[in-house]
């Protein structure tokens, strides 16, 4: 869940429409892993939240990863402010460690935006880490994320401002970043957007075009020791959300007043975009994890199946689907289960050693390290929620996939681990002229 309009897997555009239209709420808001998947988020891209990611950290594994990311689309040359964190804004990743679907740790990231030089944005933000525990709310630390990625005269040397930038807690024991990096989600967007579009086969095997390849976004992460988080079971719950003011006065000066509200969340990729009708979309949003036994229903007849059924004959089970209910809102028996209660969160196993050799299919893949058991930058969530919903856990196993089978980018070998983003100067997606 970064987001730049998009609609995921071959049949997500077909679904978009028969919500909207079983629902007639209007236009629907299509998106990938949760890039502009909602109406009212889709106004407000640097409160959007694209993507959440949980892994044990493959190169300090008595650690685990937590990162998510902001601002579908972030183009690299996009002059003279940029993109940047809202400094009106709150960004947090949080942690159940007990099953009950709250959070027990909280971490919260703050930012201020300095005025830069002659007629440029001053993308270097300062910012506090702050951590909600067992009662107590603390800063932990205190950063300026590195700028982002402008070119050769502004920002030379990249890769050393952003290692400068990282910062520590916790006696050295633990790690945070914010800043700009390249989008690790991968999909073929621009074929959904054609009339749906399957470039090769049934998208299985590759044939497709990364929609988000040279695009940014914006990442906040930890890095924490595994044996501080304390596990009942060893198994952890994840999600981000993003929250503002509830007040907003704009004339010469713009004034943000009033409690906190919520008005994005993220765990899974797709929930949001696939499952949730386009008339709930909003609300989910501003709701907590906690109450997502409204949408049990949604979870077990998927629209999406239906869809690929009316259209490509393919037998996906359309009702009964308990098993994506495990998958995504109780976690799987054996593998990742925190209990009975109902939540759309990320579930880790933290007991469950890193994989020599990922496979991007994840557990489907037979590889249980990976989504739905938290979630790697490498694994390929279109693939797998389509293979999912297509009918996998029930038997049903079927060739599906966008044909798009990893990012365009490769990744850093320590945290933050999300290669750096391209560099606006560079702009791989502009046209040289002669």
């Amino acid at each position: 869940m970064r987001k730049a309009t998009a609609i995921v897997g071959f049949a997500l555009a077909l679904v978009a429409a028969v919500v909207a239209a079983a629902f007639t709420i209007g236009p629907g808001s299509g998106t990938a892993s949760s890039h502009r998947e909602a109406p009212l988020i889709a106004e407000d891209p640097s409160a959007d939240l694209t993507d959440v990611y949980a892994f044990r950290s493959p190169d300090k594994q008595n650690t685990v990863t937590l990162l998510a990311n902001v601002i579908p689309g972030e183009d690299p040359g996009a002059g003279p402010n940029w993109y940047t964190f809202s400094p009106g804004a709150r960004y947090s990743i949080k942690i159940d460690t007990d099953g009950d679907v709250r959070p027990n740790v909280i971490y919260r990231f703050q930012f201020t935006r300095k005025t830069g030089p002659f007629f440029l944005g001053d993308t270097a933000q300062p910012f506090t880490v702050t951590r909600v525990a067992g009662g107590k709310t603390t800063v932990i630390a205190r950063g300026t994320t590195p700028p982002n990625n402008i070119g050769p005269r502004s920002t030379p040397n990249y890769p050393s401002l952003v290692s400068k930038s990282i910062v520590s807690f916790d006696g050295g024991a633990s790690k945070a970043f914010a800043g700009q990096r390249d989008d690790p989600f991968f999909g073929d967007i621009g074929a959904i957007f054609d009339l749906v579009a399957i470039r090769k086969g049934t998208g299985n095997a590759g044939g497709g075009k990364d929609f988000f390849a040279g695009y940014g976004v914006h990442t906040i992460g930890v890095q924490v020791p595994i044996a501080d988080l304390k596990a009942k079971n060893g198994t952890v719950g994840i999600w981000a959300s993003v929250e503002r003011k509830k007040v907003t006065t704009r004339g010469q000066k713009t004034r943000n007043s009033g409690g906190w509200v919520q008005v994005n969340r993220l765990g899974n990729p797709l929930v949001n975009e696939v499952i949730i009708p386009t008339g709930l979309k909003d609300i989910w949003n501003a709701q907590q994890p906690w109450n997502d036994s409204a949408y049990k229903k949604y979870h077990e007849t998927p629209i999406l199946a239906a869809v690929i059924n009316k259209l490509y004959k393919l037998g996906a089970p359309e009702t009964g689907r308990d098993d994506l209910v495990a998958v995504l809102l109780t976690g799987v028996p054996k593998l990742n289960y925190t209990g009975p209660k109902l939540a759309d969160v990320l579930r880790l196993n933290l007991g469950i050693p890193v994989t020599a050799s990922p496979n991007r299919l994840g557990v489907l893949g037979g590889d249980t390290q990976g989504w739905p058991n938290g979630r790697r930058l490498g694994d390929d969530v279109i693939d797998i929620a389509e293979q999912a919903v297509g009918g996998f856990l029930k038997g049903t196993k079927l060739p599906l996939g966008d044909g798009v089978n990893g990012d365009d980018a490769k990744l850093m070998g320590s945290f933050p681990y999300i290669a750096d983003p391209e560099s606006g100067f560079a702009n791989t997606k502009g046209l040289q002229k002669p």
